[in-house]
């Protein structure tokens, strides 16, 4: 059986794209202003990681105008939440592996 590792989704190994999609359950959007504040990050990384995110299929970014500024809205695909998921349990069983006895 493969080491759970070979399941790690390298869309993930940055950890501002991991925070993004932690912070992106499932009918939550979250608008540019907002995710940055969350994640204590800068626009450039957070616009470059939201890009990468969005090639992968991973996120949706959408424009829309609140009073006279345009903002960026961004929110989890289904494909992005599964990815994530199984990324999350690969981690769970490397954990796991790690305190378990040599055979």
């Amino acid at each position: 059986m493969p080491h759970p590792r070979t399941r790690l989704d390298d869309n993930f190994a940055s950890p501002i794209r991991f925070s993004i999609l932690a912070s992106l359950g499932e009918g939550i959007e979250l608008d540019f202003v907002t995710l940055r504040e969350i994640l204590q990050c800068g626009d450039s990384p957070l616009s470059k990681s939201i890009s990468h995110l969005q090639s992968a299929g991973y996120v949706l970014a959408r424009k829309a105008a609140l009073g006279t500024r345009q903002r960026t809205w961004v929110r989890s695909t289904r494909e992005g939440r599964e990815a994530f998921a199984g990324h999350l349990d690969a981690l769970r069983e490397i954990v796991a592996l790690g305190g378990a006895a040599p055979p």
